[in-house]
């Protein structure tokens, strides 16, 4: 069930009706039938997988947090008469028990994942005799690579004795399968979204108002600048061979614009749902394309991801006495500098091969993953040398032009990047990436690019619809929150925007015969 059909909407209608009207207490009940029901229209046939990783992390989180109260319970009846000594050897026999059953839960719920959305890649690469998939046949469960690294993360974090286990199993299948957010998340953490899936919420004219607001912010950039921008794309990515020059960089730039739009409209679209019902989901995107640096694109871009890797990849291996020894063996060899950086530098690699990874199996997405992560440890590693170049060029660091010459930079690396996950493959993504330097072919631009699938009023469409989008977006990033200002405005003032925007998705937004509105580009992840 795509988020862009009137079928989603009559869904979510009965779905927030039912919810207000029974009781607080069973209210969560409401959200998981609702769940579940989505789950079954949308993707019945790998029903089973998220089954299969609700029940195996719930039990397997009971065992973990059996361990905690009963370490915790132990410690304070034997406080008096334990060593020192003693507190750490049963400190380390209860954390070998939980270890044991955390290594289980992500071998089984990881496995999963890699059976169906990595191995069968591979093996199909290999041509292994006797092993051969029929790839069209096999479904990618809806929503795996989110719920597991959702889980993950619950399991962790119980492991760390951050959180208290679940003991409600069908509460925890409700936070493993919340409809909004099983399509393309975000990855939400178990202490954000739990107790607000558990708890009853009071009907609120302001979450109503405002989560509507946010579904048709996210159907403003899905349908009409998102689709609109697709035609485009597809037209140069399918047919690469049929385009050089300016007309690639153009594609590429456009598809930088389209899955933001088409992603981040999708995140909106989840939120705003949750928040009519009082439940608040976690940020996914915070205005990325004015960020200065590839890392701090991170930070703002599917943030959720970004995070779960911070968390469980970075800081551990960063923070490891054993990275950090081999760091110090590496410093007569490699420098002070580098062998001090050295935990920093594989943690940094390992987290944007991990983002690599979670967006599929092929090369294409391992090389976009070494190209993110490369141009971050080639920054650390040239730090000293920038800033001796820009204290003899004299730049002046807090400038406007500076900041601004910095993030028109992160853009067009960014931009360059998108190369390797869009094309079809990494070689194509070569090709292309060299079919840029070449001519034209003897087509002007100007001809050229209307032939791509859009017309004139198409272009203009999207010039006013992107423009409208950086004025918002440039508010937000000086601070003001829109929602607010517009509630400040009278009561004529609200209504005549959002009918404006109600009407441009209707007039402008892209649907009818023969489009597929479920293509959003992280749906299959």
């Amino acid at each position: 069930m795509a988020f862009t059909s009137f079928y989603f909407l009559i869904f979510v209608a009965v779905c927030v009706g039912a919810y207000f009207v029974v009781p607080k207490k069973g209210r969560w009940l409401v959200l998981l039938v609702a769940s579940y029901a989505f789950y079954l229209i949308s993707s019945p046939r790998t029903f089973v997988f998220v089954l299969f990783t609700t029940v195996v992390t719930f039990f397997g989180g009971r065992y973990i947090g059996v361990q905690n109260t009963g370490h915790k319970a132990y410690l304070a009846a034997h406080k008096e008469s334990l060593s020192k000594e003693d507190k750490k050897a049963v400190k380390a026999a209860v954390q070998k028990k939980k270890r044991r059953m955390v290594l289980v839960i992500l071998l089984a719920n990881f496995g999963v994942l890699a059976v169906v959305k990595y191995f069968r890649y591979y093996i199909e690469a290999l041509g292994i005799p006797g092993l051969e998939f029929d790839l069209g046949s096999m479904l990618i469960p809806l929503g795996i690579s989110f719920y597991t690294f959702q889980t993950a993360a619950y399991i962790i974090d119980l492991y760390r004795g951050k959180i208290e286990a679940d003991q409600n199993l069908l509460k925890f299948a409700l936070f493993v399968s919340f409809f909004p957010q099983i399509i393309q998340g975000p990855i939400s953490r178990y202490d954000q979204l739990a107790g607000q899936l558990y708890e009853g919420h009071s009907f609120s004219y302001t979450n109503l108002t405002r989560g509507m607001q946010l579904m048709l912010w996210g159907f403003f950039k899905k349908l009409i600048i998102a689709d609109r921008v697709a035609i485009l794309v597809n037209q140069v990515f399918d047919n690469y061979t049929d385009y050089q020059g300016g007309i690639v960089f153009v594609a590429l730039l456009f598809y930088s614009i389209q899955i933001y739009a088409d992603f981040s409209g999708g995140i909106d679209i989840a939120r705003g749902v949750a928040q009519i019902m009082g439940i608040d989901m976690t940020h996914n995107f915070m205005r990325p394309y004015f960020s200065d640096s590839i890392s701090e694109f991170w930070r703002r871009w599917h943030m959720s991801l970004s995070f779960w890797c911070r968390d469980y990849i970075f800081f551990p291996i960063s923070l490891s006495k054993t990275f950090g020894k081999a760091g110090k063996s590496l410093r007569k060899v490699l420098g002070d500098r580098v062998g001090k950086l050295f935990p920093v530098l594989v943690a940094q690699m390992a987290t944007f091969l991990t983002i690599g990874l979670w967006h599929g199996a092929e090369f294409k997405y391992i090389a976009y993953g070494l190209y993110n992560g490369g141009i971050i440890i080639l920054g650390l590693l040239l730090e000293p040398y920038l800033k001796k170049m820009i204290q003899i060029l004299h730049i002046n660091i807090k400038s406007k032009g500076w900041k601004l010459f910095q993030i028109l930079r992160t853009f067009f690396l960014i931009v360059m990047g998108r190369i390797f996950p869009k094309a079809a493959s990494f070689p194509v993504a070569i090709t292309m990436f060299c079919s840029m330097f070449k001519g034209n072919g003897g087509t002007s631009f100007s001809e050229e690019i209307f032939l791509l699938g859009l017309d004139g009023v198409d272009f203009l469409i999207l010039l006013v619809c992107c423009v409208i989008w950086f004025i918002i977006s440039y508010k937000q990033e000086k601070g003001v929150e829109i929602r607010a200002a517009l509630e400040s405005r009278t009561i004529g003032y609200r209504w005549t925007i959002l009918l404006l925007a109600f009407a441009a998705v209707l007039v402008f937004g892209v649907y009818g015969p023969g489009y597929d509105a479920s293509s959003f580009i992280y749906r299959g992840f």
